[in-house]
């Protein structure tokens, strides 16, 4: 039986800102809780900048920026006939996941392109820039494909090798273009974990390491580097941005053993500056880059350092990021100081709280997960939201009330039971305002009204969740966290 008919049959069978300690956010409260979020991020930032992501660019800017970029490019239009193939070969008796899942595996090829230098340039979307975050998941689900499909590994080599680029040249952005000028410098830590994270599953999935050169060493150190001078933000750093109080620098903040970061993967500036999805992340990725440095580079010294700040970043989550809330028992806060200070709450954007298990930091079984998990899927948490068609998890950089799918997919990706991931897909399908594309968020009442028309992270992870939770493909692999201690468990 082939994997998509097998796939095919498979499916048919089957929070709130306190002084001194979180203040806990009833169900009534939650709307209350949401403007005091929003009241003291505006307290921070006195001039609210315009949201990038959501593409303040008008049709006649942004096409000008992409034609600009055109000369950059190889004339070969990107082509990969097997994951064309594979989307085509689909088959469900449902005629619209049928369709939803085609476009969604499609779709980085319609964002990807090689560039004259040999590397690959993937844009966001509908904004002519590459961000880190959003580029490396773009691509994982090709991770599949890599290891039989040479056409694919390469992509995924020029790619990673465009990554190390970025990295060298500035390891505080987390966004360029396509002829690697700095788009934007938030500095965001899940940024430097993710280039680890997917060049760390590329060479475990396909077992190349050709990818692992001196620019890659460079860029992984500049990494490694950034992450140890942010643990101590207020006396080793330089960086400041202009979104972030206090001069730039930041609200303060305690030496945790944690990593400070600026800006949260929604790209709005932190409240508090150690961000825990952040920081799970970053555990994940320092034991992908030890990995690296002991069994590639052969370089004990840098292994031995990502060692020992994986083991200070793990113990200040554990001390500092776990907070007591009456009804949910310890849940892990969103953001803390390190100071009694902390956010309850969720942001639909990847690192999240929800998608802890997803990152390989835990189990999705895990009792301060369980009870995280149980307070972000309710109303006490202030970006909750629920219509007639779907219920989730939104965004401060999106309109009140509209949820956002990644959340969605991060839901359905951490369930325990099929009946809670069939229940996310079926919320998924009916997000689809008719051009069977996943977008940023949407109005649960009224799907038809959306943020950005052109979106390509949540595309990729639709068709990775549907591989995975319906399709029988075992999931990627991920980095060993079960030497780490956590507490309650």
């Amino acid at each position: 039986m082939s994997f998509w008919l097998a796939m095919a049959l498979t499916i048919v069978r089957r929070i709130a800102i306190s002084p001194s300690s979180a203040v806990w956010c009833s169900e009534e409260k939650a709307v209350a809780c949401r403007a005091a979020n929003s009241r003291a991020r505006a307290s921070l930032h006195p001039v609210r900048l315009p949201m990038n992501r959501r593409a303040l660019l008008t049709s006649a800017v942004a096409a000008s920026l992409a034609a600009a970029m055109v000369p950059a490019l190889r004339a070969d239009a990107l082509e990969l006939p097997s994951i064309r193939a594979l989307a085509e070969a689909f088959r469900s008796p449902d005629a619209h996941l049928q369709a939803m899942f085609r476009a969604a595996l499609l779709n980085t090829t319609k964002q990807a392109q090689y560039a004259a230098d040999g590397t690959a340039y993937v844009k966001t979307g509908d904004i002519p820039a590459e961000w880190l975050r959003d580029s490396s998941a773009q691509v994982r689900p090709y991770l599949f494909f890599a290891k039989e499909d040479p056409a694919v590994a390469k992509l995924l080599r020029a790619i990673i090798a465009r990554h190390a680029h970025y990295l060298t040249i500035d390891p505080y952005a987390n966004a360029f273009t396509l002829d690697y000028r700095v788009w934007e410098q938030k500095y965001e830590l899940d940024s430097l974990c993710y280039p680890i994270i997917l060049a760390w599953t590329y060479w475990k999935t396909t077992g190349d390491v050709s990818i692992f050169d001196a620019t890659m060493d460079s860029a992984l150190t500049k990494a490694l580097e950034t992450m140890e001078r942010e643990q101590d933000h207020a006396r080793s750093s330089s960086y400041t941005h202009k979104e972030i109080p206090s001069g730039g620098k930041g609200s303060p903040v305690a030496y945790t053993g944690m990593i400070w970061t600026g800006f949260r993967p929604s790209d709005d500036a932190c409240v508090y500056n150690y961000l825990i999805p952040s920081e799970m992340m970053a555990v994940v990725a320092l034991g992908d880059l030890e990995d690296i440095f002991r069994e590639v580079y052969r370089n004990i010294l840098k292994s031995e350092r990502a060692k020992s700040l994986r083991s200070e970043v793990q113990d200040g989550i554990q001390q500092f990021g776990i907070v007591f809330t009456p009804n949910y028992g310890y849940v892990y806060a969103y953001e803390v100081d390190g100071l009694g200070h902390s956010v309850l709450m969720d942001d639909a954007n990847i690192p999240s709280l929800l998608g802890a298990p997803y990152l390989g930091y835990t189990k999705p079984d895990a009792l301060v997960y369980q009870n995280t998990r149980r307070f972000l899927l309710s109303k006490n948490d202030p970006y909750y939201y629920a219509g007639t068609n779907a219920r989730g998890i939104g965004s401060a950089h999106t309109p009140d009330g509209y949820v956002w799918p990644l959340s969605l997919l991060m839901q359905g990706m951490t369930a325990t039971s099929d009946s809670e991931r069939r229940a996310v897909l079926k919320e998924l399908l009916e997000s689809d305002p008719g051009d069977h594309l996943l977008h940023e968020s949407f109005d649960p009442n009224n799907p038809a009204k959306f943020t950005r028309v052109d979106f390509g992270w949540p595309n990729a992870l639709f068709s990775e969740f549907v591989m995975t939770s319906f399709g029988g493909r075992t999931p990627l692999p991920q980095g060993d966290t079960s030497d780490l201690e956590f507490r309650g468990e």
